[in-house]
């Protein structure tokens, strides 16, 4: 009886860890997500940019970001390390410069513009 009690104490504490590891990672994934909404609005060429939708991206450690201007529907792909750091941001395939991420890391998506014109935000 006291092995089988050992075991259901050693479940729940796995189960607990496991539940807690996903939340992290659900975590990390809506964090992401909003880095590259937020990039939207200086990355995409034209006006009217509708949001349409996010999800997981097409390699691991990317996050994607469906949108429209127009009646033209487009994708970003933005990449990030382990550290959640953003690495690179496409749009239809096509990747900025290191300058071009450097300048929208630096001068845009830690101001309080980038967040007041996040396309996905009610």
């Amino acid at each position: 009886m006291k092995v089988l009690h050992r075991w259901l104490v050693a479940g729940g504490i796995v189960a607990g860890f496991l539940g807690g590891l996903a939340a992290c990672q659900d975590t990390l994934r809506r964090d992401r997500v909003a880095t590259c909404r937020r990039a939207l609005p200086a990355v995409a060429q034209g006006a009217g940019i509708r949001f349409l939708g996010a999800g997981s991206g097409p390699a691991p450690g990317t996050v994607r970001v469906d949108y429209a201007e127009g009646t033209r529907q487009h994708r970003m792909v933005c990449r990030f390390d382990n550290a959640a750091k953003l690495t690179e941001v496409a749009t239809d395939g096509n990747a900025l410069t290191g300058a071009a991420l450097h300048m929208l890391q630096r001068y845009y998506l830690d101001t309080p513009d980038a967040a007041r014109a996040d396309p996905g935000q009610p």
